[in-house]
């Protein structure tokens, strides 16, 4: 597994404000105040019509921070999903840059993001759905055989791609597996390998290239273990966090995994050598973060809260 993934992959505390610049501006929508659990400011939107909002990742080229909206059910085939568009000030630029409901854009209930060259990636369901990355025009799909719950998405090193399959669907009583649990790399080329599947992965979520621990990490949304997959495909436990339903993965440049938990609503920390440590809680059902390394923030998206929150990315032991 390392082996084949070292082919796959080369995949500050804020001044007290953003970027450490002006103050964010007090528009409608945007909020600024302080996280629980967090010295920092922080920079909250809402009330700007994200709907079901799942991912935020960062474009350091545009610097914008793109936000995926399912619109809906998780698992709903209704072409009605958006991107936005959002500048690290906390103002949306555009709330549907890419909309499943334009002529020639299917976009049902997007989820994690990636960005490889000039090709935006963009999970969906059962399908990995490609989007240029300046302008938003759809390129093209690859389908998951057999997947059900196709979920995070990671750039990895030399143009691959890692991908997640959760596994599951929404029964009355909550998750459950529908026996598709996996993870796979996407090639340059387009070819599609697993690297590990069954419902000993616990619904992975979360993925992530980490060259802190040379291969690839995991973040299961059925348990409070992030896991790295040895050369067969097998789970190495790293760490236990102190809740589980675990969501978004990112490592930063000095090597922290940052997580975010909805049983804790919390966002924990990672070190190299695999102590926990805490960035922020307060945050309801906080989905599958993005990280601005320029400025050393992460950004929320809360599920529930139609809301994305902007703050910090230090943390405490």
């Amino acid at each position: 597994m390392k082996n084949t993934l070292l082919f796959v992959g080369s995949v500050v505390v804020l001044c007290g404000q953003i970027g450490c610049g002006a103050a964010p501006p007090q528009d409608d929508g945007v909020d600024s105040s302080t996280v629980a659990g967090s010295q920092s400011q922080e920079i909250r939107i809402e009330h700007v019509g994200f709907a079901t909002p799942e991912s935020v990742l960062h474009d350091p080229d545009s610097d914008v921070y793109l936000v995926s909206n399912i619109n809906g059910s998780p698992l709903g085939v209704d072409d009605n999903g958006f991107i936005s568009q959002v500048s690290p000030d906390g103002t949306v630029a555009e709330l549907k840059w890419i909309d499943g409901e334009a002529d020639g854009v299917t976009l049902n209930a997007p989820k994690g993001m990636a960005i490889v060259d000039d090709t935006l990636y963009v999970a969906d369901i059962t399908h990995v759905r490609f989007f240029h990355r300046g302008t938003g025009e759809p390129q093209g799909e690859i389908e998951i055989p057999g997947a059900t719950f196709v979920n995070d998405l990671s750039a990895a090193r030399e143009g691959w791609l890692l991908v997640s399959d959760s596994g599951l669907v929404f029964g009355p009583d909550g998750p459950e597996d529908t026996g598709s649990a996996a993870v796979y790399a996407i090639s340059p080329q387009g070819e599609l390998i697993t690297l590990a599947a069954g419902t000993d992965l616990e619904k992975p979520n979360g993925v992530v290239d980490s060259l802190a621990h040379d291969g690839v990490v995991v973040a299961t949304f059925g348990s409070n273990v992030i896991y790295i997959l040895d050369d067969d495909g097998a789970r190495m436990d790293l760490a236990e966090l102190p809740n589980g339903g675990l969501d978004g993965l990112v490592e930063t440049p000095d090597g922290r995994l940052l997580v975010t938990s909805w049983g804790g609503s919390a966002v924990y920390a990672v070190l190299p050598d695999g102590a926990v440590g805490f960035v922020a809680g307060d945050l309801p059902a906080p989905a599958d973060l993005g990280y601005d390394r320029d400025r050393d923030v992460v950004m929320i998206p809360l599920f529930n809260d139609n809301a994305v929150v902007i703050m910090s990315a230090a943390f405490t032991e």
